[in-house]
């Protein structure tokens, strides 16, 4: 049994009654998903649109009738143990569902479902205050987040709890929670919606429960795994950390992914990827004074052995209805795959970030429209080769941003570049794709000084180093035009500008049906100081007698590894895997030259030096 505490209404005798009774080696169940995005129906592997064929043939994962399949088993299973069903934020954007329906389905199915909490994510905030408080007036469970004050938004005023105390089993769970604060870059509040440090806030959160007696504790996120690994080694009196944002996997069985939990001191931290693709479960074993000895568990993947929930799968068909029809609409085919998955997307150059920033640029360049420059974290997932269909390209571009013309100078361009790439070892969505332009960085550089060899695309594709001086056409989307993502150079410098153009999922559209069939590709218009610097010292270093990839730069010559390439697999993983940081993806890369970056084949081995 499970009861939701207000603990202003409780006195200390209360408290002190309801911890007395409390029990040696108490162990709870965290059930837990993030990052939905409204992916209510099954996806593929990459993320997008799953056609009912591909279904029936068992290669879809997810969507909301398995995510209710799984949670409701789990239960069963736990019958008569301590069970939390927590959501870490997100469930907002990224399908037809919510461009139609703006949250109300979200809401249903949750509510079907049966969770205990959720955490506000950034993407809640795509429509503003009323998109969050509609979703608050609809669930029949609490949203949290410790670090937003909403007190003086007349729409949000006293929707949001900053934490909670859920009783389970007897024992007071506390329940804290924040939300990364860039969200006002990212996403939509309103200036009524202010936010704190994330650190702070949930001290402050934990400290006020433990003061109220509460020893179990755990944070629900929507900050990001960097952050959550901050988080569990600085905030005291934390038991567990579940988040979100990131998107990150964890799992014990899937080669690459985070440890699942993965310990920071004695604080497990967790995550379940996203796109309803995985269910989390965490088991906790606390001792008598509330000390956790024990954290177990792993993600479980969603994929075809699950079956669906016959019910939701009736009620999803109910309301897929009306948006069916567009959906299913082939517009063209793509020669093969197109890579638009986070990890790449938002650290380099990618096979859909090209797409989209050339379909951006032909669209205006009879305009005087020169550079394209689309954010990375506006690309959310890929498509795979064959028939595309309209639901798939809304897949990668569902936030019905339209096309943003202006003029800027050569020094904002850099500028913006640099805001692009300045979070980068973060995983931040302001990656910088682009089209016209042609720019190198130095991720290891500080903030603000990573950006060279800016060079731009003349009437006849020559390059020339960019003038800063000289105005340039750019075109954008509205939302980064806005000051999104960091852009506020587009917003306070951007001349002449217009952000009423078609809709960027038509323009992308258009554009593959006028060149179907696509061959995705990437061209080195985006390039990492180490890699070009390798590039450009190799022709002046003189042969050497010992093979090049086993000379180092004085350290003893350590044996080359070999990596089999599995599912998911990319440089930037495995440079964080085997060294700890995904900024050393070129080292990879450079040891395996005859290998695509952007299309790994499974099962090849890759010399990882």
């Amino acid at each position: 049994m499970k009861r939701i505490l207000r603990l202003a209404m409780f006195s200390v005798s209360a408290l002190a009654i309801g911890t007395a009774s409390a029990s040696a080696d108490y162990t709870l169940h965290i059930i837990h998903i993030n990052d939905l995005h409204s992916r209510i129906e099954p996806v593929s592997k990459y993320d997008s649109t799953c056609s009912a064929e591909d279904n029936e043939a068992g290669e879809c994962f997810g969507g909301v009738a398995r995510v209710a399949t799984k949670i409701n088993e789990l239960r069963k299973e736990l019958e008569g143990e301590n069970v939390l069903v927590l959501d870490a934020g997100d469930q907002y954007q990224g399908s037809l569902f919510y461009t139609t329906y703006k949250g109300d389905v979200e809401a249903e199915f949750m509510n079907h479902i049966g969770f205990d909490a959720m955490a506000v994510g950034n993407h809640e905030f795509d429509d503003g205050d009323e998109g969050l408080a509609k979703l608050a007036d609809k669930v029949d469970f609490p949203v949290i987040s410790g670090n937003i004050d909403v007190s003086q938004s007349n729409i949000l005023a006293g929707k949001i709890e900053d934490h909670l105390v859920i009783e389970v089993g007897g024992e007071k769970i506390g329940i804290v929670s924040a939300l990364a604060t860039d969200t006002v870059e990212t996403s939509s509040p309103s200036d009524a919606v202010t936010f704190s440090d994330e650190i702070e806030s949930l001290q402050a959160d934990a400290d006020a429960l433990a003061a109220e007696g509460v020893n179990k504790i755990i944070a629900l996120n929507h900050v990001g795994v960097t952050k959550d690994m901050e988080i569990a080694g600085a905030v005291t009196g934390l038991d567990a950390v579940v988040g979100g944002h990131s998107h990150t996997k964890f799992s014990n069985t899937e080669e690459g992914a985070m440890a699942y939990p993965t310990m920071v001191g004695n604080v497990p931290v967790v995550q379940a990827y996203a796109y309803s693709k995985y269910v989390g479960h965490l088991v906790l074993t606390f001792d008598d004074d509330g000390n956790v000895i024990e954290a177990t568990g792993d993600t479980i993947l969603l994929d075809a052995s699950v079956e669906e929930d016959p019910e939701v799968v009736a009620r999803v068909k109910e309301l897929a209805e009306p948006i069916e029809e567009l959906k299913v609409k082939v517009i063209g085919e793509a020669a093969d795959d197109i890579d638009g998955s986070r990890d790449v997307c938002r650290a380099m150059e990618c096979s859909m970030g090209t797409l989209v920033a050339d379909a951006m640029l032909d669209r205006v360049k009879d305009q005087g429209v020169q550079i394209a420059i689309q954010n990375g974290g506006g690309l959310r997932s890929s498509i795979d080769a064959g028939e595309v269909t309209m639901g798939e390209v809304l897949a990668v571009l569902p936030f019905q941003n339209t096309l943003a013309t202006f003029q800027l100078k050569g020094a904002d361009v850099i500028a913006a570049l640099e805001n692009g790439v300045s979070q980068i070892e973060e995983g931040a969505g302001r990656f910088p794709q682009v089209a016209g332009l042609k720019y190198t960085f130095d991720a290891k550089a500080e903030p603000g000084s990573r950006i060279s060899n800016v060079m731009v695309a003349d009437a006849n594709g020559e390059f020339a180093p960019i003038d800063p001086e000289a105005v340039y056409g750019v075109v954008s989307n509205n939302y980064m035009r806005g000051g999104g993502d960091g852009y506020a150079v587009f917003r306070d410098k951007g001349m002449n500008a217009y952000d009423y153009g078609p809709g960027l999922e038509e323009v992308v559209a258009d554009y593959i049906a006028a060149n179907s069939p696509y061959k995705p590709y990437t061209d080195g218009r985006i390039q990492a100081a180490d890699a070009a610097m390798a590039g450009e010292t190799a022709v002046a270093v003189p042969e050497p007698e010992l093979p090049v990839s086993t000379l180092t730069s004085g350290a003893p010559v350590v044996p080359a590894r070999t990596h089999m390439v599995a599912r998911g697999d990319n440089y930037w993983n495995l440079a964080r895997k085997y060294y700890g940081d995904g900024q050393m993806w070129s080292k990879i890369a450079e040891a395996n030259p005859d290998m695509d970056a952007d299309n790994l084949t499974i099962g090849a081995e890759l010399v990882i030096p």
